[in-house]
């Protein structure tokens, strides 16, 4: 990409850095649009955006368009990673919430050992194509998203919150068989949802709470941001994305020791899988 397009070593470090920034703002648009469509066609919204802008990438004559597709790619993951979790906690049943919630991190391994994978296998073809072809390669996982959004169903507190509580009802019934637990977690969505109290208390703003927070809150507000930050300071994302230059500057194979090098990222998420599927 550097030598076809003539990219300056400060332009591919804007376009690897900007991603995370503009991932912000998918994010901080996907809590009002998971509310207002659901959680669901959200998730939809994420994979054709993410589509979008790679495709952009895929055929981008220069840089400016390149960034372009970037900006796009960095709003869907923002979106994407922001409701999966939302969702997948949603849907599925207590008893394997942990197990399921797992999964995410987990793919998000495996979908960058994958992507290594890819760019070994299109690295011997033409400098002018093959990383064009290694963006497109890409677009695949969100198609199956898309694909897949046609059969599974909306989140059952999304559903209460519009006061469809029969068909939340229905998408509980098909991930748990047992109808007493069924009513049971129905009655726990429609008060966390704030339906049997919608009368007596004004709704307070989601803002207020995450700036004026209860204890309880509080705590976890501080666990979860305090995990994800010390997660980010220690550099993982500086490290999957300019690892090729690092083993491209010290004479290695930069596609093999690549692949080679995000193996053990994954090996090391899987104890975490199976720690919360017998837990």
């Amino acid at each position: 990409m550097q030598e076809d397009l003539k990219i300056t070593e400060v332009q591919q470090e804007v376009l690897v850095g900007i991603l995370s920034i503009v991932s912000i703002l998918g994010s901080l648009i996907g809590g009002k649009t998971a509310d207002l469509v659901g959680r669901k066609w959200t998730t939809a919204l994420a994979a054709l955006v993410f589509q979008i802008g790679v495709a952009i990438m895929a055929v981008a004559p220069s840089f400016q368009i390149l960034m372009t597709g970037r900006l796009l790619c960095g709003v869907g993951i923002g979106l994407g990673g922001m409701i999966a979790p939302v969702y997948i906690a949603e849907i599925s049943p207590s008893v394997g919430r942990g197990f399921l919630t797992s999964f995410l991190e987990i793919s998000i391994n495996v979908g960058i050992l994958l992507g290594y994978v890819s760019n070994f296998m299109f690295s011997g073809l033409s400098v002018h194509i093959n990383w064009r072809i290694m963006l497109a390669v890409g677009i695949l996982p969100s198609v199956f998203i898309g694909v897949a959004l046609f059969i599974v169903p909306e989140s059952p507190r999304w559903l209460v919150m519009q006061n469809q509580v029969e068909k939340a009802r229905s998408v509980l019934l098909k991930t748990n068989e047992n109808e007493a637990e069924v009513e049971e977690s129905l009655a726990e969505i429609q008060l966390a949802a704030g339906i049997d109290n919608a009368n007596k208390h004004k709704e307070k703003a989601v803002w207020h709470e995450l700036l004026m927070p209860s204890p309880s809150v509080h705590r976890m507000l501080v666990t979860g941001l305090g995990i994800h930050f010390f997660q980010q300071i220690t550099g993982t994302d500086a490290t999957v994305y300019y690892s090729p230059e690092i083993f491209k500057d010290a004479g290695l194979r930069v596609t093999l020791i690549s692949l080679l090098q995000q193996l053990p990222w994954v090996l090391l998420k899987l104890p975490l899988f199976w720690f919360l599927r017998f837990s």
